[in-house]
């Protein structure tokens, strides 16, 4: 599928393509699409200066997240692998188009597509406000209104950082990230972004594999134009998620779908962080908890009496807007991120989950509870790795060269699996 992607004044005529997508902007016609259209008010709300190439990165994402809402698995050759050809407008397209490889592998990884990458002069870079505002936060921290995000921050403040909070407006989540924000040290600093996306004739359900680098671009946007970066300074990036999730193993070998993404695995970090290196884009990408578990991360918090009256109103489901009770949205109770919730809360407090479950009683012997495919699964990945050992069991997930912590990392796996086995003992789920 071949995409273009470019700001409104382009002539979009000028090239072939099968959808034509306007960054910043709104459609002209029902043919085109649209994504990013608040971003640049938003920025400018802020008073923020973005460095030149962390707007190219912005730009690149956006139509990344465009191709992956406009794509269709289903009319794959084999049902799942999507093949694109996304042409992206820049301000430095000779630099982008010599490291088109290493997004190339980036972005295969991420979302398990084909990608051909071509980018031409013409992107965003704002006229500067007349009076810049540039934070004295010394580093930026996602802040997408889960559990392991709000821990992480919390430690980074009561280690004595000063954190920008970055956030992606998503239902219900955006309010908690504002409350959030404000609760935790004196008062966060929080840049709320929504990339807007509108396709014609987009995926359902919608895909979310590349839905990472939107995240990471927002942080780098941030972090080069804190004063900290314009001083010289290297910026952390946190992007604090517990080991578990990062490597997100699939429990089966049937569940190699969107069932197991890849959002802060190490591999993606590693290829997002030669991206940023080779475009002297001085941010570091760190994940404090990369050999920790959820419950580990609960365990360990810094400041647990904050914690405690937060965490029970961050968002752990991957199901969260189908699932209400008396017209309230709830955590499903069943999903792989429930379960790794539920497991850790478990391992904090036995009997502490504050938590609304939509189905709470995972004994019960039915497809909606012990019989739902991701409990299924769980219970068979957990004595799959005993009878198989870890290792064996991980297979490729920690498998590429760019991981160099495997043994650290596939005994927090086996760490993780225990927690889950624990609390599913509990439920008597079998």
């Amino acid at each position: 599928m071949k995409i273009t992607c470019a700001l409104s004044d382009f002539d979009f005529d000028s090239r072939e393509s099968d959808l034509d997508v306007i960054l910043y902007g709104q459609a002209n016609k029902g043919s085109q699409g649209s994504i990013g259209g608040s971003l640049k008010r938003e920025v400018q709300r802020k008073k923020l200066v973005p460095e030149a190439r962390a707007w190219d990165f912005l730009s690149i994402a956006l139509a990344v997240i465009s191709a992956d809402s406009a794509g269709h698995r289903k009319l794959s050759p084999d049902g799942w692998t999507r093949s694109f050809e996304l042409t992206v407008s820049v301000n430095d397209p000779e630099f982008w188009q010599s490291n088109d490889s290493i997004l190339q592998d980036l972005l295969a990884f991420l979302t398990t597509d084909r990608w051909k990458l071509n980018f031409f002069d013409g992107g965003m870079l704002p006229t500067p406000p007349k009076s810049p505002v540039f934070p004295s936060e010394d580093s930026v921290a996602l802040l997408s209104g889960g559990v392991d995000s709000l821990i992480g921050v919390i430690d980074l403040v009561t280690e004595g950082e000063k954190p920008y909070a970055v956030s992606q407006r998503v239902a219900p989540d955006t309010s908690k990230q504002n409350y959030f924000a404000k609760k935790i040290g004196e008062g966060l600093n929080i840049f709320q972004a929504s990339h807007c996306v509108r396709i014609p004739n987009k995926e359902r359900p919608q895909s979310q594999r590349a839905r990472s680098i939107i995240f990471m671009a927002y942080g780098v946007l941030v972090a080069t134009s804190l004063k900290s970066y314009k001083e010289g300074n290297n910026v952390p990036l946190y992007v604090c998620e517990n080991g578990f999730i990062s490597i997100n193993p699939s429990l089966t070998t049937n569940r190699v779908g969107s069932l197991s993404t890849r959002t802060t695995h190490p591999v993606v970090i590693g290829l997002l962080q030669q991206v940023l290196n080779n475009a002297n884009l001085n941010v570091s990408i760190v994940n404090p908890y990369r050999h920790k578990t959820k419950g580990e991360m609960l365990k360990k918090c810094k400041n647990k009496k904050l914690m405690s009256s937060l965490v029970w109103e961050a968002t752990s489901c991957g199901r969260i807007l189908t699932n209400k009770i008396d017209g309230q949205y709830v955590h499903c109770g069943r999903c792989v991120p429930c379960m790794v919730r539920r497991s850790a809360f478990y391992a904090w407090k036995s009997n502490g989950d504050l938590t609304t479950y939509r189905y709470d009683d995972l004994s019960i012997k039915d497809e909606k509870h012990a019989g739902f495919d991701d409990v299924r699964s769980m219970l068979l990945a957990i004595a799959d790795a005993k009878e198989q050992g870890i290792q064996r069991w991980l297979g490729a997930s920690i498998s590429s060269s760019l991981v160099e912590d495997k043994d650290k990392l596939a005994e927090m796996i086996k760490r993780g699996l225990g927690e889950i086995e624990g609390f599913l003992n509990s439920q008597g789920a079998e």
